[in-house]
């Protein structure tokens, strides 16, 4: 750790500012313009970092910045209603209904679950060749926190089921256009998206500066505390910054027991909340046999040693099936209750199926015969922190991947963010997408091909615009196909 007397830099303009280190909450600034210098820098001297700059640099001739601007439907663009179709394709046909109705509530819920759709448009789009481990669904509800095996409470992405090496570019597209999208939805002028979307793809561009200056721990150690979220919208958003955090602590494993099992003739059992919860037609033995065998050697196997001891002390003692998510629904979710020491020493594991990327069919095929190994190593590469639970496993022919359910998570919502409180909060995300990407990519040829100035910014900003008119055209013909009946909608209970 440097000593206290390097805690602070002074900015072009004569400023003070606070630097970031990987290891140490900092104070703050709320309006997010500038990036702290960082931890001790990698001397700029070194000519392996400057060639890679320079060959950044160069990459503009070949793809100038000014060109992320562009969007516009192709006469052959595939019919958006047929791609989600095919996405469709091995989910559980009871639950595909649900996944439309969720997709059905504003053009906002209508972009989450149509990640095929705008992968197959983003790989028409303008890239400057450099792949990172794309996250391949990166857009503003998919970020949250989370507790690290510390304990402590961190921010990141949270959603890696589509995660692939890929262009860079393509999850930073999908992340600005989410935010152009969000604020729309929920009653934002579009000077003000256009302010939220530029301070989004200027802390992307400006962490990405940064981070080529760290050394390579350095980014590795990075992570952004979750009480720097709580800091960033206090003061526009009040407390219900305060409130989530407050929430996410609370949601432990033995806090989730009492709301998610009851006590049924003296065992404990998940509770059934149909069609969100439910123990399947199939006999209970049947569905807990099948779960056991994706818990068995195979998910061991790929925890640490001292992880599969603490697995093993646990037994398995209920199993239902879970609806989660937008996009994820239809696809085969386990919860799973294992006790330990005694009736209130519980682990509530998500036993999730894992299928191809959306990205897979635009940027190549996974390296990984499992998907669920994708998800998890994809995972493990991009977030600061991991689940100590998350492993992978195939059983009858599907792949399958493990981690926590509900361990101190939680989430922004959206939909309740203010203008100003959305700009924050997009710059936040922008920052973090900036992070994750370093950690598997390469940030000094980044740095060298964004720059210091607007140019890639204001781009963004003619993207995001566009592709928000897209998919609001896109939502308007899901809705006629449901109407027509060539969707199945199914509303929930309230």
């Amino acid at each position: 750790m440097p000593p206290r007397s390097q805690a602070r830099a002074t900015s072009r303009r004569g400023r003070a500012i606070h630097v970031l280190r990987p290891s140490r909450r900092v104070k703050v600034r709320h309006d997010l313009t500038e990036p702290e210098e960082g931890p001790p820098l990698v001397p700029e001297h070194l000519p392996v970092r400057a060639e890679r700059k320079k060959l950044g640099r160069a990459l503009r001739a070949k793809t100038p910045r000014e060109s992320h601007a562009w969007w516009k439907a192709s006469t052959d663009r595939p019919d958006p209603i047929a791609l989600l179709e095919a996405s469709n394709a091995g989910r559980l046909g009871s639950l595909v209904p649900i996944r439309h109705a969720r997709m059905n509530v504003n053009p906002f819920s209508f972009l989450r679950g149509s990640a095929l759709i705008m992968a197959s448009d983003l790989a028409r789009t303008p890239t400057v060749g450099i792949k990172v481990q794309a996250c391949g669904d990166a857009h503003l509800a998919n970020f949250g926190m989370f507790a690290t095996p510390e304990r402590n409470l961190v921010f990141d992405l949270n959603d890696f089921d589509e995660t692939l090496p890929a262009p860079w570019e393509w999850d930073l597209k999908r992340l600005v256009a989410s935010v152009w999208v969000a604020g729309r939805t929920h009653g934002a002028t579009e000077s003000q998206c256009e302010t939220a979307v530029e301070a989004c793809a200027r802390q992307y561009r400006r962490w990405m500066n940064t981070l080529s200056r760290w050394s390579f721990l350095d980014v590795w150690y990075a992570r952004v505390d979750a009480e720097e979220l709580r800091d960033t919208l206090y003061k526009h958003e009040g407390e219900s910054a305060e409130k989530s955090l407050t929430q996410a602590r609370r949601r432990t494993q033995l806090a989730t027991l009492p709301k998610l099992t009851e006590l049924r003739e003296g065992r404990r059992c998940i509770i059934d909340d149909p069609p969100l919860v439910t123990h399947t037609r199939r006999d209970d033995a049947e569905m807990l046999a099948e779960v056991l065998q994706v818990m068995g050697e195979g998910y061991l196997s790929t925890l640490p040693g001292e992880r599969c001891t603490l697995v093993r002390r646990y037994k398995m003692v209920d199993v239902a099936r879970k609806v989660v998510g937008v996009g994820s629904v239809g696809t085969r979710c386990y919860l799973a209750l294992l006790l330990g020491a005694h009736a209130e020493d519980p682990l509530f594991l998500q036993v999730k199926e894992a299928s191809a990327s959306v990205l897979e069919p635009f940027a190549g095929e996974s390296a990984h015969p499992n998907a669920g190994q994708r998800v998890v190593e994809g995972q493990r590469l991009m977030q600061a922190a991991c689940d100590i639970f998350l492993g992978w496993c195939r059983v009858g022919g599907r792949d399958f991947y493990v981690r926590q359910l509900r361990d101190m998570k939680g989430s922004t919502d959206v939909e309740r963010l203010s203008p100003r409180g959305l700009r924050q909060y997009a710059a936040l995300c922008g920052r973090t997408l900036a992070r994750a990407h370093a950690r598997g990519g390469d940030a000094a040829v980044l740095r060298g091909y964004l720059g210091r100035g607007g140019v890639f910014d204001r781009a963004l900003c003619d993207f995001a615009r566009a592709y928000a008119d897209q998919t609001e055209r896109d939502f308007a013909l899901f809705q006629k196909a449901v109407r027509s009946g060539r969707l199945p909608l199914e509303e929930e209970p309230a």
